[in-house]
C-alpha cells in the first residue's frame, strides 16, 4: 500500500500505519483512557471485581485496561462509560467547553488506539475531529483499522456510520460479510454484532458513532 499516494491529506504519523510510531507528545493522551477509567471507578468506590459483575468483562482485562497494558476498543469504552454513568465522548477525547467546533486538518486532536486483549496486536488507531463541543452525543473520528484483528465482533448500545477514505474495509454485521471500497459506506445499529478491519492492508474510515 503506497500511503503517499492513496491516504488523505491529513496527518498520518499518530497512525501506527504498519510501520510509522507515535510521536511521544501524543503517546499520553494514548494512554489516558486507563487513567480516566480507575479514576471514575474509584470515585464511585467500585472495585474491579463491581466493575466486572456490571460490565461482564473480566476482571484481568479491566486490570490490564486500567495499568494501560491493553487500549480498550470503542465498544468496550462505550460499555465501560455506560457501568460507569460517564459520557463515551469524555473517555475517549475529554470534556468539551464549546456551542461548536470547526477542526481544521493540521489540529486534529485525542489520539488514542486500541490494542486486541489477546494478542496485544494493535487493531486501530483514532483521531477525534471535533473534542471541543460540550455536551455532545456523537463522536466523530478519523480511524486506520488494521487487518485481521484476532477479536469477536463488538456489541454495544449505539448507532455507527463509517464511510471509507482509502484502502478496503472488510465489514462483517449480523453474519453477513462486505467488502467496501472508498466512497462506500454503513450506517448500523451498534446493537448488531459487527466487526470491522482492513483487507488487503490497512485502510482508513471516517466513524461517526452516537452512543445512544
Amino acid at each position: 500500500m503506497d500511503t503517499n499516494e492513496k491516504t488523505p491529506h491529513i496527518n498520518v504519523d499518530y497512525f501506527e500505519n504498519l510501520t510509522g510510531d507515535l510521536p511521544s507528545t501524543e503517546a499520553q493522551s494514548v494512554e489516558a483512557i486507563g487513567d480516566k477509567i480507575k479514576k471514575l471507578r474509584e470515585d464511585k468506590k467500585l472495585s474491579l471485581d463491581d466493575l466486572s459483575k456490571m460490565t461482564g468483562f473480566d476482571i484481568e482485562l479491566l486490570s490490564s485496561i486500567e495499568k494501560k497494558e491493553v487500549q480498550p476498543q470503542l465498544g468496550t469504552i462505550i460499555k465501560l462509560s455506560k457501568a460507569l454513568d460517564s459520557a463515551f465522548s469524555r473517555m475517549v477525547s475529554g470534556v468539551g467547553n464549546k456551542l461548536y467546533s470547526i477542526t481544521r486538518k493540521n489540529e486534529q486532536k485525542a489520539v488514542s488506539r486500541s490494542t486486541s486483549s489477546k494478542s496485544k496486536k494493535q487493531l486501530y488507531a483514532y483521531k477525534s475531529l471535533a473534542p471541543e463541543v460540550k455536551g455532545r452525543h456523537m463522536e466523530a473520528l478519523i480511524v486506520q483499522l488494521e487487518e485481521k484483528p484476532d477479536v469477536d465482533p463488538s456489541v454495544h448500545e449505539g448507532e455507527e456510520f463509517i464511510h471509507v477514505l482509502n484502502g478496503v474495509v472488510e465489514l462483517n454485521i449480523g453474519g453477513d460479510v462486505f467488502d467496501l471500497q472508498p466512497g462506500d459506506s454503513v450506517y448500523y445499529l451498534s446493537t448488531t454484532p459487527h466487526l470491522i478491519c482492513g483487507k488487503g492492508g490497512s485502510a482508513t474510515i471516517l466513524a461517526v458513532l452516537y452512543e445512544g
